[in-house]
């Protein structure tokens, strides 16, 4: 699910220059979002060209993934006939699907036309009609994508979008890129997501800040070689007759997600994982959620509720703090 080209998770420290002590960066929009790219490489020049190298990589994978562009592999899936997936789409689609069942359908790479109705993907926001929904959600299931190799059949009137992971799995592959170049420091910020590749050239951790449903940062995260991925009822949302209506929408009942939670973030080894399960949860909503994770321990989690709660699971309890308005509140540990 696509979130705002706003920043849910931004880093305290902002670099700036490019040599062997100090990163090369690069800023650029792609995937309807801000991006920063900042690497340590062992020269300027390596840098800039990894850099270079890097943000191709982004474009092509855009290309690729585009439910609005007629040339990328999703469109034409979503607009008829079998396609051949590239490997990198194939691969992707894979690796949803499996986080859509593990998920109960929490997560669902199909919900896009409900999505689409209520305005988020075009900006032109309204309240479907019962009997909208109801044909909507009719279309609604991942279980019906037919992915056989390379090959992707979808039935009528089901349509695709990755948005939910791709700038997750973005991250994973620039991590990748970067790892095999030598780099062992660099950050990335794509969106929502902010990816991290070792730690500072000085060895300490990354400190990222976490947003507030009500705007300033309500915590700090120390990480080391971790993805940290926020999805938040904030980020995205109109209000029409004294009602808010926020962008994630359950694929259950193709409406937003009411589960008392204001945001969830994620810190996990892989950035696909954060961008999928950041989602997932928020759908769940919080018992729900603590139940998956005791079943799935293999990332951790922040979660902020509208009552202005927080809750951290145990693997957080030596990392994360609260942070401005949020210091002195309650800090819930989540355990297993």
């Amino acid at each position: 699910m696509r979130r705002l080209s706003l920043l849910c998770i931004v880093l305290l420290l902002l670099l700036t220059g490019c040599s062997v002590s100090e990163p090369c960066r690069r800023e650029l929009m792609a995937m309807d979002t801000f991006m920063t790219l900042s690497v340590y490489a062992q020269s300027p020049a390596a840098g800039e060209a990894l850099l270079e190298e890097a943000a191709g990589e982004i474009r092509r994978l855009e290309g690729l993934l585009s439910v609005t562009d007629p040339g990328s592999e999703i469109y034409q899936a979503n607009h008829g006939g079998a396609v051949s997936l590239s490997e990198p789409v194939r691969e992707l689609l894979e690796k949803a699907l499996e986080l859509c069942r593990e998920t109960g359908g929490a997560l669902d790479v199909t919900v896009y036309p409900a999505v689409r109705a209520w305005g988020f993907t075009t900006g032109e926001y309204r309240v479907p009609e019962e009997a909208e929904l109801s044909a909507l959600v009719e279309r609604v299931g991942y279980g019906r994508v037919a992915l056989d190799g390379d090959r992707l059949a979808l039935p009528e009137g089901v349509e695709l979008d990755l948005g939910s992971v791709g700038k997750g799995w973005t991250g994973d592959r620039l991590t990748a890129l970067f790892r095999e170049a030598g780099v062992s420091s660099a950050i990335m910020e794509l969106g929502g997501n902010v990816q991290a590749l070792g730690t500072k050239p000085d060895g300490s951790p990354w400190r990222v800040a976490v947003q507030a449903p009500g705007g300033g940062y309500a915590g700090v995260l120390e990480i080391v070689d971790k993805a940290v991925v926020t999805s938040g009822g904030y980020q995205r949302y109109f209000e029409q007759d004294g009602e808010t209506y926020i962008h994630i929408i359950d694929p259950a009942t193709g409406r937003p997600a009411r589960t008392g939670l204001a945001s969830v973030t994620i810190v996990a080894d892989s950035g696909l994982q954060g961008d999928g399960l950041s989602t997932a949860l928020f759908v769940m909503g919080r018992e729900k959620a603590e139940a998956f994770w005791r079943g799935n321990p293999d990332f951790d989690f922040i979660l902020l509720g509208e009552d202005g709660t927080a809750a951290i699971t145990e693997g957080l309890e030596e990392c994360f703090s609260l942070y401005g308005g949020w210091e002195g509140r309650p800090l819930e540990i989540i355990r297993k």
